[in-house]
């Protein structure tokens, strides 16, 4: 069903897409940021709430500097030095978070442009070109993302790319989740899995060293269910780095095939997400950095009101031999699936 959901500032109208599941679920979606603005669940009892932050309208999409439910690319994550090379030239994109580059671009990023909608059976895919040298990066670029909800209660995020140069691709959902509701407040009793033993380690300003190393035993351990704020506040060197839980984990045992790896859970409701994805990495956000965000039904977000599972390739892989390879272009389309399903 599409539906009038606003004007842009450049007159452009945006409408707004919901896809419904079988057994109650709805994801509405807009063509502004390619953004997942609504997931409405329900949990055993029939009772239905929107379990993603996101903001209230146009205006504040368009200044919201949290990627509330944003489609973020070209690279998602982390640049260190907001710059690298592919085949001995050097590309500069901005340096957004300090030195380093954050999420390509904030004020004219992904999620603040128009893309072209397509509405197909129960899902919508949205299109976007980007010229050559866009963002300090290479390529002639295609990207289309489709979301689809299914009887099994799952939203299917689907990525496709293309550029005629070799550029960066790492492209993620950035939707933050309360399974309790948008509007319940502090997400630090949810329960957590993720199924990776190992994490990138950081420096300041979370960048990665290259260092592949074990969580297990540490604060960072999600590998058995355990409250989202059992160890936030822990005296963890890492963790002061990005105040709370910002990390890359590695996920186990991949294979480029579609499989489970994470798991979130609200004891009150009974609500269940699970994360499947082809992808090798997840970043755990759990919202250190909102403060004061204007959100849906004159509510006002902060701090660990909600996390994020952001599937990814590894932050700054660009510059890691050891890390996943994000060059793609002539003979290498990017093309990647992650599914959020809730029970």
């Amino acid at each position: 069903m599409k539906e009038h959901y606003g004007v842009t500032k450049d007159g452009q109208e945006i409408s707004a897409y919901t896809l419904e599941g079988s057994r109650g679920m709805k994801a509405v979606v807009i063509d502004y940021g390619a953004i997942l603005d609504k997931v409405l669940v329900p949990d055993a009892s029939g009772n239905v709430v929107d379990v993603t932050l996101s903001s209230p309208d146009y205006a504040s999409y368009a200044a919201d500097t949290n990627f509330f439910g944003s489609t973020v690319g070209p690279s998602a994550n982390r640049i260190a030095g907001a710059s690298y090379v592919i085949d001995g030239i050097e590309y500069k994109m901005d340096k957004n978070d300090g030195e380093n580059n954050l999420h390509t671009n904030i004020p004219d990023g992904l999620n603040r442009r128009m893309w072209k909608a397509t509405e197909g059976d129960n899902s919508v895919t949205f299109e976007i070109e980007l010229p050559d040298g866009e963002y300090g990066m290479a390529g002639n670029r295609k990207i289309s993302v489709t979301y689809s909800v299914n009887k099994e209660n799952e939203i299917k995020i689907e990525y496709n790319a293309t550029s005629d140069k070799k550029t960066v691709f790492n492209m993620t959902n950035h939707s933050y989740f309360n399974l309790a509701g948008h509007d319940s407040g502090s997400v630090l009793d949810h329960e957590l899995q993720i199924n990776a033993s190992n994490y990138t380690k950081i420096v300041e300003g979370a960048i990665p060293t290259g260092e592949i190393v074990s969580v297990i035993g540490t604060e960072l351990d999600f590998t058995s269910p355990k409250t989202v704020g059992k160890d936030i506040e822990a005296d963890n060197e890492q963790m002061k780095l990005v105040l709370g839980y910002d990390f890359n984990y590695v996920v186990d045992g991949h294979d480029g095939s579609l499989k489970q790896i994470a798991m979130l859970k609200d004891p009150k409701s009974g609500r269940v997400m699970k994360v499947f994805t082809d992808l090798p990495g997840v970043q755990l956000y759990t919202a250190n950095h909102v403060k004061h965000a204007p959100g849906k039904n004159g509510m006002t977000y902060e701090a660990r009101y909600g996390l994020c599972l952001e599937t990814q390739d590894y932050p700054d892989s660009i510059h890691h031999d050891n890390f996943p390879d994000v060059v793609y272009g002539p003979g290498r389309d990017y093309h990647t699936v992650t599914v959020y399903r809730f029970e």
